[in-house]
């Protein structure tokens, strides 16, 4: 309500900001999250978990770690019970994972999931990187892994019929491998995140025919030497 008595509309509020040229609170200026993305890609890191379900109606967790610049993905457990100790331990052998090309990166965004905690951020603090939360019920700030637990899930996991957390680690290893090794990103002209190069050798452009005959060659052969 203005001083004068007199009650103004929130639209004309908006109105009079919008004219003067004024953004709604709490940015006043400054770059947009899309343009801190961008800008900041190379030293990103992004965190996120998914769900797997069994065959046997059991769910499964799984934490997959991105990194923004070059499109590495890092696929570091699953479990059934993921606590904030086991979380700790996926941020270790993360750290351990990367070695010294750690030390390129200044962020790690992840949401506010109560499986995170202080001990695991304090993993990452300890390599002076800077923990970003995304807001509350906004997945789409950290869409670059929710669009690559969609693609595990397109391309490996909506194929295979899961039995147990043995079986998703073999699956999402062998995944990783093909993401990292051999499957082109556009971002990236491309190229997949391990190769520096265009190969010499045309692949095979059927990726999703690969992956599956390599994730099934894997598996036989290990039922194989089990039996």
């Amino acid at each position: 309500m203005a001083r004068l008595g007199h009650r103004i509309a929130a639209s004309t509020v908006w109105a009079i900001l919008n004219a003067a040229g004024i953004e709604p609170a709490p940015r006043r200026s400054g770059p947009t999250w899309r343009e801190f993305l961008t800008a900041q890609a190379e030293w990103i890191v992004a965190a996120d978990f998914f769900h797997i379900d069994t065959v046997l109606n059991r769910r499964l967790y799984a934490l997959v770690f991105l990194e923004h610049g070059t499109r590495r993905l890092h696929i570091t457990g699953v479990t059934a019970h993921p606590t904030r100790d086991w979380t700790v331990q996926q941020a270790r052998d993360l750290t351990a994972d990367l070695g010294i090309r750690i030390q390129t990166l200044h962020f790690l965004l992840r949401d506010r999931d109560d499986k995170y905690g202080e001990a695991s951020d304090a993993v990452f603090r300890a390599e002076e990187m800077k923990i970003i939360k995304s807001a509350p019920q906004a997945p789409r700030m950290n869409a670059h892994c929710e669009r690559i637990i969609g693609s595990i899930r397109r391309e490996a996991l909506d194929h295979v019929l899961i039995m147990n957390e043995a079986h998703a680690r073999h699956v999402l290893a062998y995944y990783e491998q093909h993401y990292n090794e051999h499957r082109p990103h556009q971002a990236r002209n491309q190229l997949p995140p391990d190769a520096p190069e265009q190969p010499p050798a045309a692949h095979d452009l059927n990726t999703h025919k690969v992956l599956r005959t390599r994730i099934l060659g894997g598996l036989i052969n290990e039922y194989r030497y089990a039996a």
